[in-house]
């Protein structure tokens, strides 16, 4: 896809996730102290039993394997496969395979620098399996296209030359809750990609990174099909079985399961809640507060459409319809129904022999809701591990970090805080001390002045009082100017501290959930790809600040 580059890779910088304001108090312990979360999950993924007591579970369970991988033979076919990913996919057929597996949203140009870490966290601990459990063990990415959140995919956000952020963006939906796999690229993507091509910063890497994108996305393609395909061009080579979710023919394999949600009228709902409930009892947060009296399913028509139970009753907008036929339909015509978000894992652990799901926090978190669901359903629940979290930066913020000693996450914050903090490292000890002292004195004298002034007028107090506010008032202003003379003073700083701040924490946000991969894509070419395949590690609990 691109041409290669040489870099030399400089070691990264590991940072305790529980530095960072935004981690819950579920994540990390999830990382960090397990045994907290243990009822709730089906195995420490940091316990190398857990996984071989999932092996054997998933190779237990029958499935429907041949039928699966030939509709992803199919799905290859199309898209025109690399080998590695033919291969991968052929292995499903034997019952001693297993998979690791994660999945995300049909992303414009690929989405979130987050999906790229998902998928290679994925690749890397199948690769672990094989080594260290000596069973066939293969990598899924599951390409979600029938998901309605049309706002959070139709952007794509990097940073231009000045290091600005930028959105190259399809038009807003006009309405409704189309699924994603059903909407179909026009002339828009045209001006999203001239967007995306005039952000850049060129590089050698652009030009063939922007041919790739144009041919993928173009007029007449599927949203969630350009987005796998893209997907598969990049890691397929590496073994990755892309699955297109949205395909119907892979449906009837899970026909029974969605009768069975139908059956249950509401029974994983109930069972959703109450698993939150429990988890806010230890101190947690419900990551899923589904609606009582509501289905795991949605139907599946112009739009998705969720479903109530009302008795025996199924209320799917303003139509009403008998359960018991709404359940004969899912049997006979199941390509007309999508799982939610508490159902699609087990419909995913149906089609899939999956011995551990890869996630983000969110996912991690709603999975503690699941496993009584997945025991009614008899489906054996997967491991959960965490996706390999990071920062990217240039060899030049890398050593601006280190020789500050300046943590990342001070960096995030939208102001010029952590920076004043710097220059008032960096003045002078003489004016620190003399400052300093020259407020204790005054402190000092000024205490004893109005001491002494009382026994000649009580009332002089005050006076003395406010002379002493007057005078540390006026010395913490000189204080401030000498800071901002340092600031004039010291541009460079300056400089690297806002090139530090834009690139780790673009418009103050994470940057693994703002800037869509091409952009390092764009930036670092193919080596980045490849280094992150080997490190850094991807156990729980460590964010990385890594230069490739």
């Amino acid at each position: 896809m691109l041409p290669n580059a040489v870099t030399a890779a400089a070691p990264g910088l590991p940072v305790d996730l529980r530095r960072f304001s935004w981690t819950s108090r579920l994540t990390a312990d999830y990382a960090h102290d397990f045994s907290r979360l243990a009822a709730f999950y089906n195995g420490n993924p940091a316990d190398p039993s857990a996984w071989r007591d999932a092996i054997a579970r998933t190779q237990r369970h029958g499935r429907a394997r041949d039928g699966v991988a030939a509709v992803i033979a199919a799905q290859q076919h199309r898209r025109n496969a690399a080998a590695a990913a033919v291969t991968a996919a052929e292995q499903l057929r034997d019952p001693r395979t297993v998979a690791v597996v994660t999945g995300q949203q049909a992303g414009l140009f690929g989405g979130p620098l987050y999906t790229l870490l998902k998928a290679i966290t994925t690749l890397r601990l199948a690769a672990r399996v094989r080594e260290e459990h000596h069973v066939p063990a293969v990598a899924i990415f599951w390409a979600d296209g029938e998901d309605h959140d049309w706002e959070e995919v139709r952007s794509c956000c990097v940073l231009d030359a000045e290091a600005g952020l930028k959105a190259a963006a399809l038009p807003p939906a006009a309405g409704g809750s189309r699924p994603v796999g059903r909407v179909t690229l026009d002339d828009a993507i045209h001006v999203a990609l001239a967007d995306l091509e005039s952000a850049l910063p060129l590089t050698q890497f652009t030009p063939q990174i922007l041919d790739t994108l144009k041919r993928i996305y173009r007029p007449g393609v599927g949203m969630s099909a350009a987005f796998a395909l893209l997907i598969e061009e990049l890691l397929g080579p590496m073994g990755l079985v892309v699955y297109e979710s949205s395909d119907p023919d892979t449906k009837p394999f899970v026909a029974d399961l969605f009768a069975r949600e139908i059956a249950m009228a509401g029974a994983s709902a109930r069972r959703a809640s109450e698993a939150g409930a429990r988890l806010e009892q230890a101190g947690y947060h419900a990551q899923v507060t589904p609606a009582l009296g509501s289905l795991a399913l949605f139907r599946l028509r112009d739009e998705r459409e969720p479903i109530r139970v009302d008795g025996t009753m199924a209320v799917i907008g303003d139509d009403r319809e008998p359960l018991a036929d709404l359940e004969a339909r899912a049997r006979t015509e199941p390509a007309g129904f999508s799982p939610n978000v508490l159902l699609r894992p087990v419909v995913q652990d149906t089609l899939f022999p999956t011995v551990c799901y890869v996630g983000g926090p969110g996912e991690t978190a709603y999975f503690a809701q699941l496993k009584d669901i997945y025991a009614s359903f008899g489906v054996p629940m997967p491991l959960v591990h965490p996706r390999a979290t990071l920062t990217l930066v240039d060899a030049n913020t890398q050593k601006f970090l280190t020789r500050h000693d300046l943590p990342i996450e001070t960096l995030r914050a939208q102001d010029e805080s952590a920076l004043n903090e710097l220059l008032e490292a960096a003045l002078p000890p003489a004016v620190e001390s003399s400052l300093g002292e020259a407020l204790r004195a005054i402190e000092d004298r000024l205490t004893a002045v109005a001491a002494a002034v009382v026994t000649v007028d009580p009332t002089l107090e005050g006076a003395a009082r406010s002379t002493q506010g007057r005078m540390q008032d006026d010395l913490k202003k000189l204080h401030t100017k000498v800071v901002q003379a340092a600031k004039r003073k010291d541009d460079t700083l300056r400089r690297q501290f806002k090139h530090a701040q834009a690139q780790a924490f673009p418009g103050g946000a994470q940057q693994e959930r703002v800037l869509g991969f091409v952009y390092f894509l764009n930036k670092y070419g193919p080596p980045l790809i490849e280094r992150l395949c080997q490190e850094p590690p991807i156990d729980p609990g460590t964010h990385w600040v890594l230069t490739p």
